[in-house]
């Protein structure tokens, strides 16, 4: 079925995968990311988009403004937050860029 799928479809396919791989399969709170496993997604999915992915102070200060409702887990919504806030800044590059391309 996923070959069907066009290429924005995978990757909001793998958006959604790439949060459930880091929610416990043993937490009491389904559907949430611990702290430990965000900081880990952080190091392993975000390094190069995001700086000082292994500081865990930083790791901390982002999830505490990401935790909305301030449980100390992140959430998909909170997730998906985060996931906005990383992609406005690239469409507006590449924006730019294309504005420079057409100039």
């Amino acid at each position: 079925m996923e070959d069907c799928y066009t290429e924005l479809e995978r990757a909001v396919v793998i958006l959604v995968e790439n949060f459930y791989k880091y929610v416990s399969k043993h937490s009491l709170v389904k559907n949430k990311i611990s702290k430990s496993s965000f900081r880990k997604m952080l190091q392993k999915e975000l390094n190069h988009m995001l700086t000082d992915t292994g500081n865990r102070k930083a790791a901390d200060k982002l999830i505490q403004n990401l935790d909305a409702n301030h449980d100390g887990r992140i959430s998909f919504d909170e997730y998906w937050t985060l996931i906005g806030g990383i992609t406005s800044p690239i469409a507006n590059l590449i924006r730019q860029q294309e504005q420079q391309s057409s100039s």
